[in-house]
């Protein structure tokens, strides 16, 4: 089991402790060990040996190490068993819905005896969730649109758990002898913020024809398979645990390129690439580009090779959805997309003053070491209480100890002094002027009253942006990939009046909000906004998660010069943002 795994195996615990109201402090040491496990960059699994790597993990003690060794040995906890006896399996899936935490579902279990979706969407059907404390109507209305919302995505993944589960499996299969490569195809590859299965192309020595049956075997007998769906002459299909289907292809380098192609590009984008083909007089398919009079093989080691056969520039794998990008290949005419090399700042990130995990010099230093010449930090406003917001008092010498640390570090990296301010709900800000005017970089973002009307939402965000020290608009719909649909908003009106202010938008790299999306980013650019690619990073590892930003950027056809931090340096990105 992976550390995300791991993590959720604990969370789930403190939930079931807290449905069956256990010691509060009881609850907290699950959450808190939950929380240092997911946050770790070495893989547990190879740290069970010595109990004292473990121990050494801040907010696991022997207890916690103790399950964590049952977790990695059995996939659950002698404790977890128990709840789960004394409740039911299927409560855990209830906590996977809007406003259904533990004390809730306790309350609807004690009342109802209702323990799964099926026999919780019969009953706010039928009224009887109205009848129980803090359950109105709109509690029912809500609830039962989650329900449809959770039926429709719980078949899908976020790109990044996706991710993470290819290079496990892609781990484990190169311990065969004799395989060179690996790759995500299908949606994965082309950067989709959803995967709804997994596509992995393998070759090497171990995969030509007279003998791949060995390596076949290897891959069917990988220890995280849970359910074994097919084996085939070159192909192995299985789910996961989790239900994330994997089709593992193993394929003789001369084909691996056409293989590539096929299995990475959008069903439309192949059929008018199959199309094209045809035209020249070839056809193409997952083995080889052909020439059709006699059977010829044009092309198939290389995707390079086959796009050149046909007269296009090689179109990266995230521009292939069929929305223009054969026309502009043909007519050389594709945008040198941005890369992860193109960034050089990261503008909105948390630190310990609020919700954060690390210090201010933690987050700088972290940042430093991936190459970076400046970042701002933007811990939150007091209106967020769940984050220990900051009030004026609290900001200001928040800023001072920022301004402190910039000093300290003595030039090897530039440390802005920010604010992610909350927009409230008229369109105020949280914190006062004379505040904001203290700051380099103030992100105004949405965290409140999701359910506003379009256009109140709109309105009140486009009152906060006319605010002279507003920068950068964070997360500008609110979605939350899988959980929280966008609120609200007529999306382009607020990126016009951006445009017109020199208000910066956000794209947030974080797989879970990826907000605002590709298609948003086009828009953007359309109007001639200014763009940001951030983190809105919690802690130092998930700065790392700048790659998922560029992943969505480059699906949106951008470059280097959209993107505001790809500056060289604070000064010359502070002088392209609004001026204050």
């Amino acid at each position: 089991m992976d550390n995300i795994s791991i993590a959720r195996v604990l969370e789930e615990t403190a939930s079931l402790l807290e449905i069956d109201a256990a010691d509060p402090f009881r609850i907290r040491s699950y959450r808190r060990a939950a929380e240092a496990v997911e946050q770790q960059t070495a893989q547990l699994a190879s740290l069970a040996d010595d109990p004292k790597q473990l121990l050494a993990i801040a907010g696991i003690g022997k207890g916690m190490a103790a399950n964590i060794v049952d977790i990695l040995s059995t996939g659950s906890t002698p404790l977890r068993d128990e709840l789960l006896k004394k409740y039911r399996p299927s409560m855990l899936e209830l906590l996977r819905l809007p406003g259904m935490g533990p004390k809730t579902v306790a309350l609807i279990w004690s009342a109802l005896n209702v323990c799964d979706i099926d026999a919780l969407e019969e009953a706010a059907k039928a009224g009887h969730l109205n009848k129980l404390p803090r359950m109105g109507e709109k509690f029912t209305t809500k609830l039962l649109k989650g329900i449809e919302d959770y039926r429709k995505n719980s078949s899908r993944f976020r790109i990044d758990q996706a991710r993470e589960h290819a290079e496990r499996i892609s781990a484990l299969i190169r311990e065969f002898p004799g395989i060179d490569e690996i790759t995500p195809a299908g949606s994965l590859r082309r950067g989709r913020e959803t995967v709804g299965d997994l596509d992995l192309l393998v070759t090497g020595p171990a995969c030509e024809p007279d003998v791949v049956a060995a390596a076949v075997e290897h891959v069917a007998s990988l220890p995280l398979i849970d359910k074994l769906l097919a084996r085939g002459q070159n192909k192995v299909s299985f789910t996961l645990r989790n239900n994330l289907q994997v089709d593992v292809r193993l394929l003789p380098r001369a084909s691996y390129g056409a293989a590539l192609q096929y299995f990475t590009g959008s069903k439309m984008h192949n059929v008018a690439l199959r199309q094209r083909a045809i035209k020249r007089g070839m056809t193409l398919n997952e083995y080889a580009l052909l020439r059709v009079e006699d059977n010829s093989i044009v092309a198939a080691a290389t995707e390079e090779l086959i796009y050149r056969a046909l007269d296009l520039d090689y179109i990266p794998p995230e521009l292939r959805e069929n929305s223009g990008e054969l026309d502009a290949a043909a007519n050389h005419a594709l945008p040198e997309l941005i890369t992860l090399t193109d960034i050089r700042g990261d503008l909105h990130m948390h630190t310990v003053e609020t919700d954060g995990a690390h210090t201010i010099r933690e987050m700088a230093e972290a940042a430093l070491s991936r190459g970076l010449q400046y970042i701002a930090i933007t811990d939150h406003s007091k209106n967020l209480a769940m984050t220990n917001g900051m009030d004026d008092r609290r900001a200001i010498a928040h800023i001072q100890r920022i301004r402190e640390i910039d000093t300290e570090m003595r030039g090897s990296i530039r440390v802005l002094a920010g604010i992610e301010v909350d927009i409230l709900a008229e369109g105020e800000l949280d914190l006062s002027d004379d505040t904001l005017a203290q700051m380099d970089i103030v992100v105004a973002s949405v965290h409140s009253r999701f359910d506003q009307p379009v256009e109140q939402m709109t309105d009140r965000i486009l009152r906060a942006i006319e605010n002279p020290y507003v920068r950068i608009l964070g997360h500008p719909t609110g979605r939350k990939v899988l959980k929280r649909d966008p609120y609200a908003v007529h999306i382009e009106t607020i990126l016009k009046r951006a445009s017109e202010l020199g208000v910066a938008v956000e794209h947030n790299a974080s797989p879970a909000r990826a907000d605002l999306n590709d298609l948003h980013l086009r828009l953007a650019k359309q109007h001639g906004c200014r763009i940001v690619v951030n983190t809105d990073a919690h802690s130092t590892t998930e700065l790392d998660q700048i790659r998922y930003g560029i992943t969505q950027l480059r699906r949106a056809w951008l470059t280097a010069a959209d993107i505001l931090n790809t500056q060289p340096s604070a000064e010359a990105l502070l002088a392209q943002l609004r001026p204050r």
